[in-house]
């Protein structure tokens, strides 16, 4: 194959720059863009900063259902709705529902399985070209609950326990042995040593991007609107300019679908918003990534202070972000942890999510030079490299002894 393909990639993001960096590896020349900065205030820098290597069990899980009603009408619950926005997720949640069945749920954990069990291996080949400076830890991440919701509880055990997840069941005990701060509400949890976190996010992705500028990448900060045809070479078409490539990755997390919907392929991708708060100087509270199961919330100990993130509201792309989000964390914050000081940084960011958990990954339906990536929905940041090294083989057309059609866009069709 000509090595010296040229490859457009629309997303700065984990997605996008993982991709890349692949690619280059391949020897392939490639240019990303993006409307802002690498490391901007988008998915890839607000995350939770977890490496989460465990994480196969999804949303569409058959005990979701029964809780639903629960979480939207508790004020400390993990989920909430815009009204405004409700009338166009109506086709998405009926899909969702339907992927809530015991099959189709263990269909999802079986092949983020797949990915997840390579994601640690692939960041760490990235990892080998960049100095980490001491921003990723491994102390494992906890995860503790009380005594509702044990069958929700008993359910994800079993679920990797049958997959060959590793995972350390934990007592009252061993909890407080691990995180001696955390008050005393809990009744058991699960502990994964291997799993780990990074003290921030955005300069991990800043490394990787200089990596990709150091490698002959080229950036270019513009709003692709759209994408045409020189007959099968793809073409990316801003307000002002146009930009020809041989093969192009639409890697734009959230974004995608507007893209995908002009490349006449409808995806089901929407978003669930995500929000974060920091609480500075408090890190030291906590040694590792803790995570609430009972309320979905999470506090990792980062170098902004104790990051606190959680809770999956739907409202699509334009609504303004929620104060009653941010009170949520903070309460569920000193819920966990007590006293904390004034909190700061309120972020909102977009998850893009498709109804059966699974991303997007492989070329589009009607296009053969133009590649997805996208739809990671709560495990952006830790499938970004095996993704990234899974989309770059297909693209040169590698064999891989992975199954990838459940990645396909064609489920959607």
């Amino acid at each position: 194959m000509n090595n010296k393909l040229k490859i457009g990639i629309i997303g700065a993001g984990i997605q996008g720059i993982s991709n890349a960096l692949f690619l280059q590896k391949k020897g392939l020349d490639v240019t990303i863009f993006d409307r802002d900065e690498p490391g901007s205030p988008a998915a890839s820098y607000g995350n939770a900063g977890h490496f989460s290597p465990y994480a196969s069990l999804s949303l569409n899980r058959t005990d979701v259902l029964a809780d639903v009603p629960a979480m939207l009408l508790s004020s400390t619950g993990p989920l909430a709705l815009k009204w405004n926005y409700v009338p166009k997720m109506i086709p998405w949640f009926i899909k969702f529902i339907m992927n809530t069945k015991k099959d189709k749920m263990m269909h999802t954990a079986k092949y983020m399985h797949q990915i997840l069990d390579l994601a640690l291996p692939a960041y760490d080949e990235l990892f080998s070209e960049v100095q980490l400076d001491g921003l990723v830890e491994n102390k494992g991440i906890l995860y503790i609950w009380n005594h509702k919701d044990l069958k929700s509880r008993e359910l994800e055990i079993r679920v990797r326990e049958e997959l060959g997840v590793k995972q350390q069941l934990v007592n009252k005990k061993e909890i407080q042995d691990l995180e001696p701060n955390i008050k005393h509400f809990y009744h058991a949890g699960v502990y994964y040593p291997y799993a780990r976190h990074t003290r921030n996010p955005k300069k991990i992705l800043l490394k990787f991007f200089e990596l990709f500028l150091k490698k002959g990448g080229k950036f270019k900060k513009l709003n692709i609107k759209e994408v045409k045809f020189d007959n099968e070479n793809p073409i990316f078409k801003t307000e002002t300019e146009e930009f020809k490539f041989d093969k192009i990755v639409i890697a734009c997390g959230a974004f995608s679908k507007k893209l995908t919907d002009n490349l006449g392929e409808k995806i089901p991708l929407d978003t669930e918003r995500g929000y974060h708060v920091h609480f500075k100087n408090c890190d030291h509270l906590l040694s590792r990534p803790v995570i609430f199961s009972n309320r979905g919330f999470g506090i990792t100990p980062m170098e902004q202070g104790l990051r606190v993130v959680g809770t999956v509201e739907f409202g699509g792309l334009e609504n303004p972000l929620s104060k009653s989000r941010i009170k949520n964390l903070i309460n569920n914050a000193k819920y966990m942890l007590g006293d904390l000081p004034e909190h700061e940084d309120e972020w909102l960011g977009f998850r893009p999510t498709l109804p059966d958990f699974l991303p997007v990954m492989g070329p589009s339906k009607n296009h053969k030079n133009v590649f997805y990536c996208f739809g990671h929905h709560h495990l952006g940041w830790t499938l970004g490299p095996i993704s990234g090294k899974i989309v770059s083989g297909m693209i040169v057309e590698e064999n891989t002894n992975l199954n990838l059609s459940p990645y396909s866009s064609q489920r959607f069709s």
